[in-house]
């Protein structure tokens, strides 16, 4: 792994990465290092089951949109990754989840930005029942 997991995470998946040594067959990576499996089912009219090892901390927002509807059988074979056809210029590159990080938005006078909020203007006026 390429990133650091914590502990918790590291033990959660012990059952999946068991799983996937038994049954499942690699199907590829993303730019990301995640892993894709799929497991076929041997039951007429099952699905097939088909999951993601995350590189890093799990974190669903870094399944590129080739994998993810590849991950939820809208297609049988994950898209050609990286295709220009796919990808328009106005696309942004990813950017995990910041909720929770210390690179959260924190908006002026939030107490982890100084807690010094801008004055009020003079322009509002409360709501008094009347």
């Amino acid at each position: 792994m390429s990133e650091k997991i914590s502990l918790i995470t590291w033990m959660a998946n012990i059952h999946i990465r068991f799983v996937t040594w038994r049954r499942g067959n690699k199907v590829g990576t993303d730019r990301f290092g995640n892993t894709y499996y799929r497991c076929p089912s041997k039951i007429a009219g099952v699905k097939e089951r088909r999951w993601v090892i995350y590189a890093g901390e799990p974190d669903a927002s870094k399944v590129p949109p080739e994998w993810h509807s590849w991950l939820h059988h809208t297609t049988k074979e994950p898209l050609p990754e990286g295709n220009s056809a796919f990808h328009k210029p106005w696309q942004k590159e990813h950017l995990p989840n910041l909720s929770g990080s210390l690179q959260a938005y924190r908006p002026p006078g939030h107490q982890y930005a100084g807690g010094q909020r801008v004055r009020a203007t003079g322009d509002y006026e409360p709501w008094t029942p009347g």
